[in-house]
């Protein structure tokens, strides 16, 4: 059976897959539980001293499993609403968006510290089409990244955009040709992996403390919101 996700680990650079490719890289309650602890391992290992994440083509990441929350069982465990970011690391976390980044998938690249996407990258919220809330800092994150007027014009829409206006937007960092995502995402690790790496991670989480300063209070908002609309297991049911 193929690994829901993979690791490599090269020079001080971890480069992390979700592989489910199938299913456009969907994250099921099993590969968010392994993203997260491997996250946590790699922040914790002083040899890697920058982390890509990406996604098998042809997506970055769908988003939540919808058909496995429609399923019931555990599915629903982890899902919204949160304070904090989905994943958090004081390593720098390059996301490296080679497809579609759709409504959670969209939420796990807001996350990331530096942003680049592929030719091919599209970004969507259609948290609106599928009738939910965002509970997994949607609302704050994007805001943050691209202003709240467009902001407002992805979630109400739930409207696609290419990776040129995401660029344009300032949702990322750099856009560049399909093949030359990744060598350009382990040439950006490799520019951090040779500075001090205490020093590195120190000023990541003075940035990310800045931000949570900034957006404590909307991250409350969005997870009452979250929460006062329907119990976490019911949520994704139509």
């Amino acid at each position: 059976m193929d690994e829901i996700l993979n690791c490599d680990r090269v020079d001080g650079v971890a480069t992390v897959t979700l592989n489910r490719p199938h299913a456009r890289n969907a994250l099921s309650a099993e590969l968010r539980r392994q993203l997260q602890e491997l996250l946590a391992q790699l922040d914790a290992d002083d040899d890697i001293g920058a982390i890509v994440l990406t996604g098998a083509d042809p997506a970055f990441c769908a988003g939540v499993d919808i058909r496995e929350l429609e399923a019931g069982g555990s599915a629903a465990e982890g899902i919204g609403p949160l304070t904090a970011p989905f994943v958090s690391t004081t390593t720098p976390l390059i996301g490296a968006v080679n497809g579609a980044a759709y409504t959670g998938g969209l939420e796990l690249a807001l996350a990331c510290h530096v942003l680049l996407a592929s030719e091919r990258a599209t970004f969507a919220d259609t948290h609106t089409q599928l009738g939910l809330m965002p509970g997994w800092g949607l609302t704050v994150l994007l805001s943050e990244a691209i202003g709240d007027r467009r902001a407002r014009e992805m979630s109400l829409t739930s409207a696609p955009i290419d990776a040129r206006t995401a660029y344009d937007w300032g949702l990322v960092n750099r856009v560049v040709g399909h093949e030359e995502l990744l060598p350009t995402a382990h040439a950006s690790a490799r520019r951090m992996c040779v500075h001090d790496r205490a020093s590195v991670r120190r000023i990541s989480k003075l940035y990310q403390d800045q931000a949570t300063a900034r957006t404590r209070t909307a991250w409350k908002l969005e997870a009452a919101a979250f929460a006062g609309t329907r119990p976490a297991n019911q949520m994704y049911g139509r």
